[in-house]
């Protein structure tokens, strides 16, 4: 079986190294030539992943074409930003009916787009799947029991996946609600980032707490709204997605919001963490949603001023720990 992994950051190479211990042909693409050389050099991401050696029958190629023709399964793993221009030019390379499964989470910053539906919207003639779940690639790829769940609108096209993945370490559900699945692993970026700014001002364990609990009565607000499944929120991709970004060091979301809460800017911030921080461009994608359908949203809105509008964060704590009383 030959499967194609578009991405060469930390997750698209952990997820390169499950598949390849399977046994499976993997050909791991980079978007920079000089890039696709270290990798091919080293045998290893020395930047994002440094000491996971890949096994031999991964092949890294800066030629989509190549790593996509003939493929079983194509393996989507890019930053949201860079999602619509990785589709556009995954687009001429795929036959009808090939499967596309997008492990990436964010959403399109400027349409308020899910990365399944920028998939979908580029590339009708294929199947669009999604893959989600607490599933850090520094556990993943020395084979730390993990479990995730794949969603697609076919039962089959997600049972394929399932079993592609599953192997005695990582563990595969399914789902129908692709939608739910997707909020779910994007938006928590953005109650990461709060949990992490929390923690960089100095607030204690019940405060991270309380922000993993009604950050997720937020998502599934939202959810509901748009028409997700509600109890999508209480699983892998919802609660337990949550709940890792928000208290692991391997989280760069978590990372960033330390930063901020100790007084960094924005750009002082994301120039220090030298990674791709997800739950930024989706604090504003989520913010504008909430407005669009109308959902209360408070900590993702204070989230959007701390990191819009420079409101500072403990004035923010302060208003949403000061809001009018009701029932949980």
């Amino acid at each position: 079986m030959k499967i194609a992994v578009i991405g060469s950051g930390s997750w698209g190479c952990a997820a390169a190294i499950l598949l390849a211990n399977k046994g499976y042909d993997v050909y791991l693409w980079s978007w920079q030539q000089s890039e696709t050389d270290r990798l091919n050099s080293d045998r290893e991401n020395k930047e994002v992943l440094p000491g996971r050696h890949f096994p031999d029958n991964i092949i890294c190629s800066h030629d989509m074409a190549f790593c996509t023709e003939g493929a079983d399964l194509i393996v989507t793993v890019v930053p949201s930003i860079a999602t619509r221009s990785t589709a556009k030019q995954l687009a001429e390379c795929i036959c009808d009916g090939q499967t596309i499964v997008n492990l990436s989470k964010g959403l399109e910053e400027k349409t308020l787009l899910t990365l399944s539906q920028v998939y979908r919207e580029e590339i009708p003639n294929a199947k669009i799947a999604v893959m989600s779940g607490p599933s850090h690639a520094e556990e993943v790829s020395i084979g730390l029991p993990t479990v995730n769940v794949a969603a697609s609108p076919s039962e089959d096209v997600a049972k394929y996946i399932q079993n592609i993945f599953t192997t005695e370490n990582f563990r595969v559900y399914t789902s129908q609600d692709v939608l739910g699945v997707e909020l779910g692993g994007a938006i928590k970026n953005v109650i990461a980032l709060c949990s992490g700014i929390s923690d960089g001002i100095g607030y204690g364990d019940n405060t991270r707490a309380a922000l993993i609990t009604r950050g997720i009565a937020e998502i599934s607000r939202l959810g509901r709204a748009m028409g997700a499944k509600e109890e999508t929120f209480a699983g892998l991709s919802g609660i337990g997605d949550l709940i890792v970004t928000c208290t692991s060091i391997h989280s760069r979301n978590h990372r960033a919001g330390i930063l901020l809460g100790k007084g960094r800017t924005l750009s002082e911030t994301l120039s220090e963490v030298q990674m791709v921080v997800e739950g930024v461009n989706t604090a504003r994608a989520a913010y504008e949603l909430s407005k669009k359908y109308n959902v209360s949203m408070p900590i993702t809105e204070q989230a959007y001023k701390i990191l819009f509008e420079n409101k500072n964060a403990k004035d923010a704590v302060r208003e949403l720990m000061n809001r009018d009383l009701k029932p949980e």
